[in-house]
C-alpha cells in the first residue's frame, strides 16, 4: 500500500471502534514471531502524564547512547508520531511496509478463523510499533498504555519496569465509576515481582495500585510516599524543583512547562533509578539532562510570542487544574481561550475550572465524531454566556483569536489533543 492507502485503511479499522481483550493482538503478534519478547520494556499507564512521562525517560535513554522505542498516543497531526526511535519518527516507507504485511497477514488469519475480526485502530498500530522496534533492534520500548491498562493492546508485553502516573476520573464508561475501579484495570499492568513505579499520592487509588503490587509480590516504589521529597520553586515563567529519593537528591528545570511536569520528572527519576538497579547503569546528570532537554508537542507549548500563543491538550479535571494553576502563574491578561472537547468527557467540570480564567471564550470543534458541538458546551456553561463566541471553523476560530487579542495579551488553545492537532496543522500552513 502507498501512504494514501494505508490512511485509508487505518480510518476503516478506525470506524470499528474500541474492543477491549489481548487475543487478536497475542493471535497477530505470534504470528510474527512474537518480536515484542525480543526487547526490553517498559509500560507507562494512568490518567494524565503519560506521554510526557514516556518523553522524558526516551531522551534519557538516548543521552546514554541506547536505542530506545517511544510509541504514544494520539497525534497530533501524522500518524506517524506515535512509532519513533528516540525523537525520530517512523520513516514513511517503513510504516507503509509493515502496515501492508499486518493488513495481508490479517486477512490470512481471519480467513484461517485464527482471527475472529479485525484488530482495532490502537491494535494495530501497537502491533506495528512494536514490529518496527523489533526491526531497528532497539534495547529498549518505552510504550504509553492507553484507555485502560489490564485489557489494553500494549499489555502483551512482561516489562521490566511498570510506572503508572496519576489517576483521576476518565473513560468511566468502560473504566468503572470510582477511582479505586479505574485504578484498578490501570494496575494491570503490573507483573509478578516486576517493580512497579506510582506517581499516585494517597488516596484510595494509592490503595488499590498498593494492594495489586503487594499480590503479585511486584516491589512497590511510591514516588512521593517520602515526607517533604518534592520541592517546588518558582520564578518568573518557569518553575524549578528539587526530589530526593532514598539514594540521590536531584535539582532540575524541565523543559516543559507547569508544575504538573516536576511532578512527572519525579517520576522518571524513581523510574530511572529503578532501571539503573534492575536493567542498565544510568547517570544522575544524564538523568537530569533527559529531564531539561525533552521535548513533547502539545503540552503548554508556545507556538507563538507575538502574541503569545500556547497549546495544552488539557481534557479532563486533572488535566484542566494543573493548567489553571499555570495560567494564574505565568499567563499574561486578558486572555482568550479557544476551546473544544469530547462530547464523553467531564465538560461541565472542565468548563467550570478554565473558563473564569478567560476574558473571551471561542467555542470551536474538531473534525471527530466524539467532538461536541459549540452549542452543546455552550449549554454546559451557563455562567459564561457574555463571554462565549461560537466559530465551528478551527482555522477560523485562531484568526479571530488572532484579531481580538490586545497587545498584551495571550490566547490559550485548550480542551483536546485533537484540538491542538488541529490548530498546529494550520499554523504549520501559515509559515
Amino acid at each position: 500500500m502507498n501512504y494514501e492507502q494505508c490512511l485509508k485503511y487505518l480510518e476503516k479499522i478506525q470506524n470499528l471502534g474500541i474492543k477491549f481483550g489481548l487475543d487478536n493482538v497475542r493471535t497477530l503478534l505470534s504470528s510474527f514471531g512474537n518480536p515484542h519478547t525480543k526487547f526490553a520494556s517498559v509500560l507507562v499507564a494512568g490518567t494524565n502524564g503519560k506521554g510526557s512521562v514516556c518523553a522524558m525517560l526516551t531522551e534519557t535513554l538516548a543521552l546514554h547512547n541506547f536505542r530506545a522505542g517511544l510509541f504514544t498516543s494520539p497525534h497530533l497531526v501524522r500518524v506517524e508520531e506515535r512509532i519513533r526511535i528516540g525523537r525520530a519518527l517512523i520513516p514513511t516507507q517503513s510504516f507503509c511496509n509493515i502496515l501492508t504485511s499486518l493488513k495481508e497477514k490479517i486477512e490470512e488469519l481471519i480467513a484461517q478463523k485464527k482471527l475472529l475480526s479485525p484488530p482495532t485502530y490502537f491494535e494495530l498500530l501497537t502491533c506495528l510499533a512494536l514490529l518496527y522496534f523489533e526491526k531497528q533492534k532497539v534495547d529498549m520500548a518505552i510504550l504509553e498504555v492507553g484507555m485502560g491498562g489490564r485489557f489494553d493492546a500494549t499489555n502483551v508485553v512482561n516489562p521490566v519496569l511498570s510506572v503508572i502516573t496519576t489517576i483521576s476520573r476518565e473513560h468511566q464508561k468502560f473504566l468503572g465509576q470510582s477511582l479505586s475501579q479505574i485504578a484498578f484495570e490501570k494496575a494491570g499492568i503490573i507483573k509478578p515481582d516486576v517493580p512497579v513505579v506510582c506517581g499516585v499520592e494517597a488516596s484510595e487509588a494509592y490503595e488499590t495500585i498498593k494492594k495489586r503490587a503487594r499480590e503479585l509480590e511486584a516491589p512497590f516504589l511510591g514516588v512521593f510516599d517520602r515526607k517533604n521529597s518534592f520541592q517546588v520553586q518558582k520564578a518568573e515563567r518557569k518553575c524549578s524543583f528539587i526530589y530526593e529519593t532514598k539514594n540521590n537528591k536531584y535539582w532540575f528545570s524541565p523543559s516543559l512547562q507547569g508544575e504538573h511536569q516536576g511532578r512527572n520528572a519525579a517520576v522518571v527519576i524513581t523510574a530511572a533509578e529503578q532501571l539503573s538497579e534492575n536493567w542498565k547503569k544510568l547517570e544522575q546528570n544524564k538523568i537530569v539532562e533527559g529531564i531539561e532537554k525533552s521535548r513533547w508537542e502539545g503540552r503548554l507549548e508556545v507556538v507563538s510570542r507575538d502574541p503569545l500563543v500556547i497549546l495544552d491538550g488539557a481534557h479532563n479535571e486533572e488535566g484542566a487544574l494543573a493548567l489553571r494553576k499555570y495560567i494564574k502563574d505565568f499567563i499574561p491578561s486578558p486572555l482568550i481561550l479557544i476551546f473544544a472537547i469530547m462530547r464523553d468527557k467531564e465538560v461541565e467540570n472542565v468548563v467550570d475550572i478554565l473558563f473564569p480564567m478567560a476574558e473571551r471564550i471561542i467555542l470551536t470543534r474538531f473534525p471527530y465524531f466524539r467532538a461536541s458541538s459549540p452549542e452543546e458546551i455552550k449549554e454546559k456553561a451557563s455562567g459564561f454566556q457574555d463571554r462565549v463566541v461560537l466559530e465551528p471553523n478551527v482555522n477560523r476560530a485562531i484568526d479571530l483569536a488572532r484579531r481580538s487579542v490586545g497587545p498584551k495579551g495571550s490566547i490559550l488553545v485548550a480542551g483536546s489533543l485533537y484540538l491542538v492537532g488541529e490548530i498546529k496543522k494550520y499554523l504549520s500552513l501559515d509559515e
